[in-house]
């Protein structure tokens, strides 16, 4: 009896254009019993548009899920991975200094064999606080003898001084040893969101650093060894 009034049930509810996995659901049969209950039953164009809707949200929900589910394990895994990255690098001694910022010289330095300047470009400002530490501890240059200048986009014109302030109070080199900011006459085909946080591009030049540019360039040998 029990059995017959789940049947009527599901019929009723197959008639209302409810989905078999719904009706499954509400009166706690199999779908392929509630299936076989009401493979009779024809539903009106309108049922059949109604549960076609619902099936796309449902499989738009799905579809939601699982790629949340994958974000949030990407999520966990950049963290895992770089918390390992911190304690694989562990403290660094000065030999690491001196190795790390031979590296970063070679890839962003002035090397040309033409110039004798010693410079050091980036937009990075921890790869420029990294470079200015190397420079003082490894090269031994004194604060005084350092050169600023900075490159930007035109568009930045009226943010110089902005800017400028920024990277002497991130440097700590005061403003008087900054030299003109060049302004770069490009055009910018990307709008960015967060513009005001541009600081553009820094050079750090080393006053009468020929000799340790050329210094810099042995290192730079030394390191070209091991390939």
């Amino acid at each position: 009896m029990a059995r017959f009034k789940e049947k009527n049930k599901a019929l009723l509810l197959r008639k209302k254009g409810e989905s078999i996995n719904d009706i499954a659901k509400k009166i706690k049969v199999s779908k392929s019993v509630v299936s076989l209950w009401c493979r009779d039953i024809k539903l009106t164009s309108k049922q059949i548009e109604r549960l076609h809707k619902k099936m796309m949200v449902g499989s738009y929900r799905g579809r939601m899920k699982f790629l949340e589910r994958i974000r949030k394990a990407r999520k966990e895994e950049t963290i895992k991975l770089r918390k390992e990255g911190l304690k694989e690098v562990g403290k660094l001694s000065k030999r690491d200094l001196f190795i790390g910022g031979v590296a970063m010289y070679w890839s962003e330095g002035t090397r040309s064999l033409n110039a004798e300047q010693t410079s050091f470009s980036n937009s990075d400002p921890r790869m420029i606080l990294y470079i200015l530490k190397w420079f003082k501890e490894i090269c031994e240059v004194s604060a005084d003898r350092f050169i600023v200048q900075i490159r930007i986009n035109k568009t930045h014109r009226k943010r110089i001084k902005e800017i400028e302030k920024y990277w002497s109070k991130l440097t700590r080199i005061p403003i008087s040893q900054f030299t003109k900011t060049i302004l770069i006459n490009s055009v910018v085909k990307k709008i960015y969101p967060n513009s005001n946080k541009y600081y553009g591009i820094v050079r750090i030049s080393v006053r009468k650093g020929v000799k340790i540019r050329r210094k810099i360039i042995g290192w730079i040998d030394g390191l070209m060894k091991i390939v």
